[in-house]
């Protein structure tokens, strides 16, 4: 049977189902895909070093962007608060990715404040108790657990002491995320299927690590994917940076983007 996964009505393999479901923007049944019905779902990264220069790029990509992340570098720049306060003024939605590890208190304490600005996504990259936390203090903003960085590879995650398949890792981290009472995981495209196989469409799959060309050498991102292979993989929200923000034409990269998403949704 098809299972609805964060508002997209996807199809097991071997079932035939062509249509996507949006719920909050159909009018009525079900619509067919487009880049535009996808938009919400493409998050940009506005991995800059200052304010300045994140408000010149959303004043650049206007209408063509709807959903933002506001990172570590950036929420460190000086002003955030009253910058992810503009950004919900006009009418944008906000991932506010600090990935959050601390002790549980602190935690609760620190979603509670962002929830209080109604950012719409919150990271943390804790233990079970504060995932716990981070899930009782959330209000109606969406807390995700972070599984293992897109920039980290089987080798890495050894150094660090893990010695385990990145996919066993990636899956148990989801597991005791939904335990937990969070809203979804960060998690490469790359184990968006597996997660979706053992966790179904509980949990929101955000997928960072998208390229749409081959990656190049100086990019630090290991464990990448396409925007259609993330999305026909399982994946509900794709968080796009440097193809958009270092693209000519920003706003052509992102219909460029929202354009192979399509593809991949319409593959299932």
């Amino acid at each position: 049977m098809p299972y609805l996964s964060g508002g997209i009505l996807r199809r097991h393999p071997g079932l035939d189902v062509g249509l996507v479901q949006f719920p909050s923007l159909m009018r009525g049944g079900y619509i067919s895909m487009s880049p535009e019905s996808l938009r919400e779902r493409l998050i940009f990264a506005l991995d800059v070093p200052s304010l300045v220069e994140a408000r010149g790029l959303v004043e650049r990509l206007g209408d063509a962007v709807d959903f933002y992340k506001v990172g570590l570098e950036l929420f460190t720049a000086g002003d955030a608060v009253g910058f992810v306060r503009h950004l919900k003024h006009a009418g944008k939605r906000v991932f506010v990715d600090l990935k959050l590890f601390d002790v549980p208190a602190t935690v609760a304490r620190a979603v509670a404040r962002l929830a209080a600005l109604k950012v719409d996504f919150i990271t943390v990259h804790g233990n079970q108790a504060m995932m716990q936390a981070a899930a009782e203090a959330k209000s109606s903003s969406r807390v995700l657990a972070v599984t293992a960085l897109t920039s980290l590879d089987a080798g890495d995650l050894a150094d660090l002491g893990f010695q385990c398949d990145i996919t066993r890792l990636v899956v148990s981290r989801a597991e005791r995320a939904m335990e937990a009472g969070l809203d979804g995981v960060v998690a490469s495209g790359r184990e968006a299927a597996c997660l979706r196989q053992a966790v179904g469409p509980r949990l929101l799959i955000v997928t960072p690590g998208i390229r749409p060309v081959l990656n190049r050498c100086e990019d630090d991102q290991k464990r990448i994917m396409s925007p259609a292979e993330a999305m026909s993989a399982g994946a509900d929200y794709l968080v796009v940076g440097r193809p958009i923000r270092d693209a000519p034409d920003p706003q052509r990269a992102v219909e460029t983007i929202l354009s192979a998403m399509s593809a991949g949704v319409e593959g299932l």
